[in-house]
């Protein structure tokens, strides 16, 4: 089945339980076909069981249910309205019905064609308005759009349970592997075979009734409350608001982050939770009271009220941990690294605490330069979470005679997504042309990518500023997925996604610099869904386990602070003048400042989201207070408390709305490749070999999960990946753990 939502084989979803629409995606089917190709919607009424039904009344007039004539078949955004969605949605899932029901009451022998190639092309009408429908709740959502989620997802839930436990399916698909080795398959074919028949197994289609009932039961649950987080998550964060009244409070702040956080027509300042103003606002403000209030507003969002995320959080780690019980596995992460590069919980352990140690040792002399410019400055008092981002950002000005905000005039928007895009033409042969296509929002830009012989690969379409009815983060997703079968080719709409600040109308957008790695990095996905030349969707575009396929994205950031690449994107947003050689010095000498920081609040992250996955049924019932159990975490290895994990439990929706559980050490993880994969380049010494980047194009961005992590990369690089360079770009080599 094709990806439904933003990357997950069908016969995983019901594992996966990803809620559609963050930045993972449910597969499922994609050829354009109506629902009255398998169905009369000219009839009364169209039911099925599960009270799946829809009129004709109800369909008339549904531009899901016709053929879009957009550029490229982009959604006609302004033609969906709220109540499309939902007879779309059961539409949808009776027309995949029957695509099902086909294939299992298909008379003929089940053949690689009539059974693991027609389960791979089925479920196109759903898919469509299902990925649309994740997409629009991740970007303009509203309190109708959050009601259907509750009643949508569990409905997408029940119907992926019902074709994961649908016996007589499973049949047909063993049937057709247990002849793999006679039958004639080229490698995507056998690729295909392979996945396929994984899935169902991994999903539990060889479980006793019993289990296969509460296995359902539970993905059902799970599927509630991980859109339950999401929805919480996004009103608390929206529901905090910083306002400062005095302008005397703004001590510190940059004229232009004033410009941007002032309401208009008022004499109020204001500064809410998106990740961006809240490191902007710690690292500049002086006024060390409102610090305080902002990083607790940060670090408490979703713990209290009818917000609070800590008995979801607890709920769903302890019915993933019975799910993975039910499934033969001793803990839910047991189960999630089995097919990843880490393959145990251990291993993955065991790695983060190479990197930790060194890195906690380097957060302590960090913490101490702190402490002295406190002391030095007659600061009565102890350095404080809140006062991290600050005066670490003063410590790097004394020692490095550089400030973040001077750079920021030459890293402007538009100039830094063009200079992504000539990066790409350089490596890859790929072209962007800006063009006119139906958007979802008017800040929204689109693009024609076409491959160096000039021939149409994808829509890419970029949004890049933060709104209320916008979830935080950054992001990479999909409209439509890629495929290629029986002569129709399918080729993808690729979306990026920031929350950059909005500046005053008129002004431009200026980014910090690792803002401009964010964007890189996003790219990186979005090149690895518009580059595949896969022709099943199964495993095209951004598959793969989740400890590899960050490495897409995370090596194109090494792109980004190159002096060649500098040259050509970073100017002067008034002058033109290209980025001073003495200013990417000074940027570079500094680039390795406050790892011990950073590296310490994402492993603890990783830590914490491995400790809530590992736990067994019974241990995860007894746990009754989520901060308690991360405190419990956090103190058994180490963290300094002046150092809060990048997420808390509580609005960590990469593991419990998200599809990273048991996933989020993968960045490090992939950390690995991209510093390893990188410094190929660097032995080659030119940024833009064409031999390693045909190497990176075939075997990376254009293999999906045409083979094993492993197995791709080795075809890339050569050999297997050395933890050395990472700990070199983290400035972590020389330090003792």
């Amino acid at each position: 089945m094709k990806k439904f939502c933003p990357a997950i084989s069908l016969a995983a979803l019901a594992l996966a339980l990803t809620a559609c629409g963050n930045d993972v995606s449910v597969k499922a089917p994609d050829d354009e076909s109506a629902v009255a190709e398998t169905g009369d919607v000219s009839n009364d009424e169209i039911t099925n069981t599960d009270e799946i039904a829809v009129s004709a009344a109800d369909l008339e007039g549904n531009p899901f249910l016709a053929e879009w004539d957009t550029p490229f078949g982009v959604p006609p955004f302004s033609e969906i309205d709220v109540e499309h969605y939902m007879p779309a949605t059961k539409a949808g899932i009776l027309d995949l019905r029957a695509e099902i029901a086909a294939i299992v009451d298909n008379p003929e022998p089940a053949t690689f064609e009539n059974t693991i190639v027609a389960l791979d092309i089925s479920g196109n009408q759903l898919g469509k308005v299902a990925n649309t429908f994740g997409n629009i709740t991740g970007t303009d959502t509203t309190d109708a759009l959050r009601d259907l989620q509750t009643k949508i997802y569990p409905m997408l839930t029940r119907e992926t349970n019902a074709i994961q436990f649908n016996a007589a399916l499973f049949e047909r698909v063993k049937s057709v592997y247990a002849q793999k080795d006679t039958l004639v398959l080229d490698e995507q074919d056998a690729r295909l075979l392979e996945l396929t028949h994984r899935g169902f197994v991994r999903g539990g289609a060889d479980l006793s009734q019993e289990k296969k009932d509460r296995v359902a039961a539970i993905n059902e649950e799970i599927s509630s409350l991980t859109t339950a987080f999401g929805q919480n998550l996004l009103k608390a964060t929206t529901g905090f608001k910083l306002e400062i009244t005095d302008a005397a409070d703004l001590g510190g702040l940059s004229e232009s982050f004033k410009t941007a956080i002032k309401v208009d027509g008022e004499d109020k300042w204001v500064v809410g939770l998106n990740r961006s103003p809240y490191e902007t606002f710690m690292t500049q403000s002086t006024n060390r009271e409102l610090r305080e209030k902002l990083f607790n507003g940060y670090r408490l969002r979703a713990s209290e009220g009818e917000n609070d995320n800590g008995p979801v959080a607890i709920k769903i780690a302890q019915l993933r941990a019975e799910r993975a019980q039910l499934m033969g596995y001793e803990s839910h992460a047991h189960y999630q690294l089995e097919t990843r590069m880490a393959k145990t919980p251990e291993a993955a352990v065991e790695f983060l605490l190479r990197v930790w140690r060194p890195g906690l040792s380097r957060a302590r002399e960090e913490l101490a330069d702190i402490q002295a410019l406190i002391n030095a400055d007659g600061g009565d008092f102890t350095a404080e979470g809140h006062d991290w981002w600050h005066y670490a950002e003063r410590v790097r000005q004394n020692r490095f005679a550089f400030d973040d905000a001077a750079l920021a005039p030459y890293f402007e928007l538009n100039a830094v997504r063009q200079g992504a895009f000539d990066m790409a033409t350089k490596l890859f042969g790929v072209t962007f042309d800006a063009i006119e296509t139906p958007l979802w929002n008017p800040v929204v830009t689109s693009y024609d990518v076409k491959d160096e012989n000039g021939d149409h690969l994808g829509v890419f379409m970029m949004d890049m500023y933060a709104r209320d009815s916008k979830r935080g983060g950054a992001w990479m997703s999909s409209y439509r997925n890629t495929s290629d079968i029986n002569g129709n080719r399918i080729r993808p709409i690729i979306t990026n996604n920031m929350n950059l600040i909005p500046p005053p109308e008129g002004e431009p957008t200026l980014m910090r610099f690792d803002e401009v790695e964010t964007l890189f990095h996003e790219f990186g996905h979005g090149l690895h869904g518009l580059m595949t030349q896969i022709r099943y969707e199964n495993f095209s575009g951004v598959d793969g386990p989740r400890d590899y396929t960050e490495f897409p994205a995370q090596i194109l950031e090494h792109w980004a602070s190159e002096k060649e690449m500098l040259a050509e994107y970073a100017t002067h947003f008034e002058t033109g003048e290209v980025i001073p050689d003495e200013l990417i010095g000074k940027m570079r000498n500094a680039s390795t400042f406050n790892q011990g920081f950073k590296t310490t609040e994402f492993i603890a992250a990783s830590l914490l989201d491995l400790a809530w996955h590992s736990l067994t049924p019974e241990e995860a019932a007894a746990i009754t207070d989520a901060r308690a159990f991360e405190a419990q975490v956090l103190e058994e290895y180490g963290i300094l408390p002046e150092i809060e994990p990048r997420y808390r439990s509580q609005y960590f929706a990469h593991i419990f709305a998200g599809g990273y559980s048991a996933g989020y050490y993968a960045y490090l993880w992939s950390e690995i490749l991209d510093a390893d994969g990188f410094e190929a380049f660097k032995e080659a010494d030119d940024i833009f070999d064409p031999e390693l980047a045909g190497k990176l194009k075939t075997w990376v961005y254009e293999a999906g999960g045409l083979r094993e992590a492993d197995e791709l990369y080795r075809n890339f690089r050569g050999k297997d990946p050395e933890i050395a360079p990472l700990l070199k770009v983290r400035g972590l080599d020389s330090v003792s753990g």
